[in-house]
């Protein structure tokens, strides 16, 4: 880099969907390049296997809260009393930058400068699933996106469909950096296929669209497998509607998912909304076959590497799952190309990317950005040098 040299970054991240697994990809590439992270987490409590997850990563430091999320039911005092808590780390530890992966938090008086990172958002989420915009129940929300996106230094997303939707929903338009996700291959590889479609994400979750491939897996000669919860964090146990053709997994660890996706042939998502697909990502490295939704992200993500449905027609989604069943040599071709597209995606390009925005965060003049507050641990080794 050639600005100050980040040694330290305060990480925020959600335990609930894929920011968890993003952020220790990423937490561990950092740390392989000198950078310690204090990894802040809220919204469920950890699980013992994301437990021994960080623990195995000895870059980072953890800092584990239950505070709720901006997205969840009624979580405004939680969102306060986590940026209170966000604040106390920040004067605690001094860190050279903040990272912040929710959106509110960036309107917080940190002391090192803020990114904030745009995973996903309830208005882009509305749009794509309902097709209209989130009714004014989500007001408060908007309002804690917009006052966080103005108070951050600086803005990213993992693709430009994502970084795009800020400036639509929130107006957004000062800009940002495409900061695009990244996986090792050292767990997701390519095992020997077997003729079965899997699938993973939240149940739960109307933008993951599963139901339109259960709608359709009694029509097809192959197995279909269905991994993820069933329930959002905190509603509990809840039974999975039986449906014809589909093997339900349940929640898996990531070394049994890993195992699914290797034995795969077809990894099938008709997704609504995606504003990346680390699953997509994960079964591109195990070389399956990739059936998506057509959405915008999608398609900048995967190009031709992918076959692509409208997410509500169900008939274009059993034919072109029938089609790869049906054409081993087209399989085997579509597999292939979605194992060298996920080959651009790895975690080295990902920290690159990342240290690149930090370097920026620390020159900002040469980004045009406003002056940025020496942290205090900069002023107490000037005042003793002096």
């Amino acid at each position: 880099m050639n600005a100050e040299a980040i040694r330290h970054v305060l990480m925020t991240a959600d335990t609930v969907g894929g920011v968890w697994s993003h952020a220790l990809e990423l937490a561990a590439g950092l740390g392989a390049r000198g950078v310690r992270v204090s990894l802040a987490t809220m919204g469920v409590p950890l699980t013992p296997a994301q437990r021994r997850q960080a623990a195995s990563i000895s870059s980072i430091e953890l800092h584990e809260s239950q505070w709720r999320l901006e997205w969840m039911d009624d979580p405004w005092n939680d969102v306060r009393r986590a940026g209170e808590w966000l604040l106390e780390l920040d004067a605690a530890l001094h860190p050279d930058a903040v990272h912040l992966n929710q959106f509110a938090f960036g309107a917080l008086p940190f002391a090192a400068p803020k990114l904030v990172v745009a995973h996903s958002c309830v208005a882009s989420w509305w749009r794509a699933v309902h097709r209209q915009l989130a009714p004014a129940e989500w007001n408060s929300y908007r309002d804690a996106v917009r006052q966080g996106l103005a108070g951050a230094q600086l803005v990213g997303a993992p693709t430009e469909a994502m970084l795009s939707s800020l400036a639509l929903d929130y107006g957004y338009i000062q800009g940002g950096l495409v900061l695009p996700n990244g996986r090792s291959g050292a767990m997701f590889a390519p095992g020997r296929k077997e003729p079965l479609i899997l699938s993973a994400g939240r149940l739960w979750d109307a933008a993951k669209n599963l139901q339109a491939l259960a709608a359709v897996a009694d029509r097809l000669p192959w197995p279909v497998r269905v991994a993820g919860p069933a329930a959002p964090p905190g509603a509990g146990v809840r039974e999975i509607v039986r449906t014809p053709g589909v093997h339900w997994l349940g929640e898996l660890p990531p070394d049994a998912l890993a195992a699914q996706f290797a034995r795969a042939s077809i990894y099938a998502l008709p997704a609504r909304y995606e504003p990346f697909g680390l699953s997509v990502l994960e079964a591109g490295l195990s070389q399956c076959a990739l059936v998506l939704g057509d959405v915008p992200s999608l398609r900048e993500v995967w190009g031709d590497a992918a076959l692509y449905v409208p997410p509500e027609d169900h008939e274009a989604l059993h034919a072109a799952l029938m089609r790869l069943i049906g054409d081993p040599p087209l399989l085997q071709q579509m597999g292939r190309k979605a194992l060298a597209r996920a080959g651009h995606f790895t975690p080295d390009r990902m920290v690159d990317a990342y240290l690149s925005a930090y370097a920026r965060l620390l020159a900002p003049a040469a980004a045009g950005a406003p002056p940025r507050r020496r942290s205090r641990r900069k002023a107490e080794e000037n005042a003793c040098a002096s």
